[in-house]
């Protein structure tokens, strides 16, 4: 009966983890979209979700602090407690820097963020982003470890793409103004943590799923054990000389 209470309990704090990363990509949308199309309206659906956010932050906190003082979970279930205690705190910094998108729409609106000549680089930030912030939540519907891994990957193109920005406001040909240069440094800014912090909940799956940290795991999983007998036996097969 207890083992029965405590799964419920456990099922109803995934299913608020998991409506809060859809939260947080909505929060993002929002402001992406006031970004991109300096929507004021779009900006303004932002900083209102972001109070919706807060409501599943608090909520569930509350259920992991229940999971952890009335149930005493071991093993697998404390990983599974513990990780998801740090996903949430992933998703609410998400949260903020999304919200911090959005402001800085507002803030200039109606006159665009960054100059219209960085509009292709842009959007290709915010493309690898979003694909970041899909996997993310498929990780926590199908669990996958090598697919967490892979979350590094995706990250270097964001990384590729921040450092480029930065280098352009920071050249000597910089035709813009110096404005424009802080907040094109600003979005690249926000937008690579954000995607810091997706890498970091691929950190969280990778230990849960494995139990090891994702440099132990890809360590392990890319180690070949070879069976001398058949291996040998491979090489007998092949060069077996024929009579």
């Amino acid at each position: 009966m207890l083992r029965t209470v405590y799964r419920e309990h456990l099922q109803a704090f995934n299913e608020d983890v998991l409506e809060m990363c859809d939260s947080v990509r909505e929060v993002m949308e929002y402001a992406t979209a006031a970004l991109l199309e300096q929507s004021l309206e779009d900006a303004e659906a932002a900083l209102t979700a972001t109070d919706a956010l807060k409501e599943i932050g608090q909520r569930c906190e509350e259920r992991s602090m229940s999971l952890l003082a009335l149930h005493s979970p071991v093993a697998y279930d404390l990983r599974q407690v513990v990780s998801a205690i740090y996903i949430v705190e992933s998703f609410e910094r998400m949260g903020s820097l999304a919200k911090n998108i959005a402001l800085l729409a507002r803030l200039r609106h109606p006159s665009p963020v960054y100059p219209e000549q960085l509009h292709g680089y842009v959007q290709e930030l915010v493309r690898l982003v979003y694909e970041m912030g899909a996997a993310t939540r498929k990780l926590l519907v199908e669990p996958d470890a090598d697919a967490a891994v892979e979350l590094h990957t995706i990250d270097e193109g964001v990384d590729d793409m921040k450092a480029f920005l930065s280098t352009l406001v920071t050249d000597r040909e910089w035709q813009f103004t110096n404005r424009e240069a802080v907040d094109v440094s600003m979005l690249a800014r926000y937008y690579e943590r954000y995607a810091d912090r997706c890498v970091s909940v691929g950190r969280r799956m990778v230990f849960l799923i494995t139990g090891l940290k994702p440099e132990a795991y890809v360590q392990q999983r890319d180690e070949v054990d070879y069976d001398p007998a058949e291996k040998f036996a491979t090489i007998e097969r092949k060069f077996r000389i024929q009579k």
